[in-house]
């Protein structure tokens, strides 16, 4: 049995493009940014960022291009897709990207709502303002002296 599937929850690094297909399907491009962070040898804190290509095919590009914004959280879930092609030089490229199959946007704060240029959004469509939320949701960051130890591992009763 085979499995190809990515979940990542990151930043939106640049706002999404937008294109269509010869066939008319819409196609959005995302970067997404994510950080990993944990303590090294001597115990000082290390973060290294990651970023990341994901593809939107057909409505879920419609919605990732309407509402997704530079800084915006997203919680992404699809599969790895490495394309190859000849550049101008005649030297193979290759790009591996996330192909999105589905996304949850993060909470809502005050970049939410879609894009607010000229009064509506992507669509075309009036922009309303989202609704205020009773607190701003974090997601939690889990430390590595968090984690349980191979000790702690071995006492789980299954």
């Amino acid at each position: 049995m085979n499995f190809n599937k990515v979940i990542i929850v990151g930043n939106v690094v640049q706002d999404p493009e937008n294109r269509a297909l010869p066939d008319g399907r819409s196609v959005t491009t995302i970067r997404v940014a994510t950080n990993r962070v944990w303590n090294d040898a001597s115990g000082n804190k290390q973060q290294a960022t990651e970023f990341h290509s994901v593809v939107f095919f057909g409505k879920l590009a419609d919605i990732a291009h309407q509402y997704l914004i530079k800084g915006k959280l997203v919680l992404v879930e699809g599969r790895l897709q490495t394309r190859s092609w000849e550049d101008q030089s005649g030297g193979k490229r290759y790009r591996t990207e996330i192909v999105a199959e589905s996304m949850q946007m993060g909470p809502r704060g005050s970049e939410a709502g879609g894009r607010e240029s000229g009064g509506g959004s992507a669509t075309g469509r009036p922009h309303t303002p989202a609704k205020p939320t009773a607190a701003k949701q974090d997601i939690p960051v889990i430390e590595e002296e968090d984690m349980l130890s191979e000790e702690d591992l071995e006492d789980i009763p299954f």
